[in-house]
């Protein structure tokens, strides 16, 4: 699977290249009118914008869930990260997928099984079937963004590719922030059994409106396709294509910051910043909700905010450090001083979280960092190097929580003081550091296709 980010003086220069190049035909077409462009791109951010708001409810729901399976915060943690195993576990093998099907046939299916495993979550009794759902979620939500950026590239011209994926990733934390405090309202007045059936329930029928109206190319309706045709790759191609890739330096140095700029956001915003506002702050589990969705809100302003610059600076790393620095501010300030003033603690989680919404680069600098052969294969390490901070964060923040456990409980649920809280921030600051430090290593590439292509 192949992007393209580029600005007016690039598209000059596509055609020069074999990997870009359209056929007389496919260039004399006109482009799609916007309002069918927006039409197919709206279908398939629904299908993220669903996943992200399932990604989060632990958080949202963590005192019932804590209840009714009797768990622990390390197994409060597990059942969030279940989610993140799954979904990175996806990231390559979607790509190969949607390289050889197509994105509608991914979201069709990634959407019926996301809303499978929101029924059966929905019922589960046991936490193994709990587990099992979250996996499946995460399974069929994990298609849902290469899928997305798939329709964008096809359907918008590539000057505006990287403004498209910051809406893609604005779309998707609007799901999110819809699941806060209007899914603690919906528990409360419902059960939150009932109203993740609903979720469910909404998504079978997103995929069966995925499924009629969704086109994988503008070709197919007489319009300019904006991606070259391409060959689906065959088995051995694509795991020499994994190895290879890695020879690049940038790869592992841009799998590593999104695990830290991206995954600390998340492991704050999924499941541990709940907890942390309530029986730190003071504030009511309502009160909490709402801070989450106005990072969640920062967090998406930033993904656009930050693509926009980047393309118009030409530039990766200048935004993507000053971005990752922000995030840092944030995560050291509950890591060394968590009960600041009210005003100033959450003034700059808001700031932090705009920060992290840098991590929109990555997905541009990491595909401009190979040949473009690999431009494929570098956006799905990419993608999975975003999801493995979160995956193994979520357990081991519930891991340092319980071994700092005094004894406290009330209803069932442990409380646990500020030094176990500090501990736990401390491990995501330091995280950010690192992936700090990767940014400034990474080389820059001007936002610019490379010359080679060997």
């Amino acid at each position: 699977m192949q992007f393209h980010v580029a600005g007016e003086s690039d598209e000059k220069t596509v055609d020069s290249s074999s990997h870009f190049a359209m056929t007389q035909q496919n260039r004399q077409a006109p482009p799609a009118p916007m309002r069918m462009a927006l039409g197919m791109w709206a279908l398939a951010a629904l299908a993220y914008m669903v996943g992200f708001f399932l990604r989060v409810t632990p958080g949202v729901l963590n005192v019932e869930l804590v209840r009714d399976f009797h768990l622990n915060a390390a197994q409060l943690g597990n059942l969030a990260s279940f989610y993140f195993y799954f979904y990175a576990a996806s990231q390559i093998p979607t790509g190969i997928a949607n390289d050889r099907w197509g994105p509608k046939a991914l979201i069709v299916f990634g959407t019926s099984l996301t809303a499978l495993g929101t029924l059966l979550f929905a019922v589960a009794p046991t936490l193994p079937l709990a587990l099992l759902a979250r996996g499946l979620i995460g399974l069929g939500h994990g298609v849902a963004w290469v899928s997305l950026l798939e329709i964008s590239a096809r359907w918008f011209a590539p000057r505006i590719f990287g403004t498209m994926s910051g809406l893609s990733l604005s779309a998707g934390t609007l799901g999110a922030v819809l699941a806060q405090a209007p899914l603690l309202a919906m528990a409360r007045a419902w059960g939150w059994r009932a109203s993740l059936a609903g979720v469910g329930f909404a998504c079978a029928a997103l995929a069966m409106l995925a499924q009629r109206h969704i086109h994988d190319n503008p070709s197919e309706r007489g319009y300019r396709d904006w991606l070259p045709p391409r060959h689906p790759l065959r088995g051995r191609d694509v795991l020499r294509g994994l190895r290879e890739v890695w020879h690049w330096r940038n790869t592992a140095l841009l799998f590593v910051v999104p695990s830290g700029v991206c995954g600390a956001f998340l492991t704050f915003t999924t499941l541990w910043g709940t907890p942390f506002l309530v029986q730190q702050r003071g504030m009511t589990p309502a009160a909490a909700s709402w801070m989450i969705a106005a990072m969640l809100v920062a967090f998406s302003l930033g993904s656009v905010f930050w693509g926009r610059l980047s393309d118009r600076w030409r530039l990766r790393k200048r935004p993507y450090v000053l971005g990752a620095m922000l995030t840092l501010a944030g995560f050291t300030m509950l890591a060394v001083w968590p009960g600041a003033p009210t005003a100033l603690l959450f003034g700059t989680l808001l700031c932090s979280a705009l920060g992290s919404g840098a991590m929109v680069v990555g997905f541009a600098w990491a595909k401009e960092s190979v040949p473009q052969r690999l431009a494929g294969t570098a956006t799905g390490v990419h993608n999975t190097g975003v999801m493995v901070g979160a995956l193994i964060q979520l357990p081991l923040l519930g891991w340092v929580l319980d071994a700092m456990w005094d004894g406290h409980a009330a209803g069932g649920v442990r409380l646990y003081g500020a030094h176990a809280f500090e501990a736990a921030f401390g491990v995501l600051a330091v995280w950010v550091g690192v992936a700090l430090a990767c940014v400034l290593l990474a080389s820059e590439t001007h936002a610019r296709i490379p010359e080679r292509v060997d």
